[in-house]
């Protein structure tokens, strides 16, 4: 299912190669297809791929802290059947590229947050006291 350039090469132009469909890839995903022993596997680590950057992307942008188990997991199941989408769109587009700088972007965002509510807390307390 995964497996999905060979389906690539099948749907190409009759005279495409291997490395001209190696050379239209993204850089990430061309290192992921190069260096994996099959191509199935290969297709395997990049959804996953794709699939925990979104989960990154997602907890750290726009994930309720407050919602119900079940509801989280109705969540996850659509982001996981959406990375299969994603996943055939991250071979000729930089999609692990972009949810790697979204993901560092959201990473320094949070980090700031709760380094300014840290502060924040701490000068409340200095002011009671």
């Amino acid at each position: 299912m995964f497996g999905s350039f060979n389906v690539i090469l099948a749907s190409a132009p009759l005279n495409w190669t291997e490395s001209q469909a190696f050379g239209m890839m993204s850089g990430i995903t061309r290192y992921i297809y190069e260096n994996m022993p099959s191509y199935q596997a290969a297709g395997y680590v990049v959804f996953f791929l794709v699939f925990i950057l979104s989960a990154i992307v997602f907890k750290l942008g726009f994930a309720k802290n407050d919602l119900a188990l079940w509801k989280n997991v109705v969540i996850y199941v659509f982001l996981f059947i959406g990375c299969i989408v994603l996943t055939f769109l991250a071979l000729f587009l930089p999609m692990i590229e972009g949810l790697m700088v979204a993901a560092l972007i959201l990473i320094l965002y949070k980090t700031r947050l709760w380094r300014e509510k840290r502060e924040e807390r701490m000068a409340n307390q200095q002011g009671k006291a």
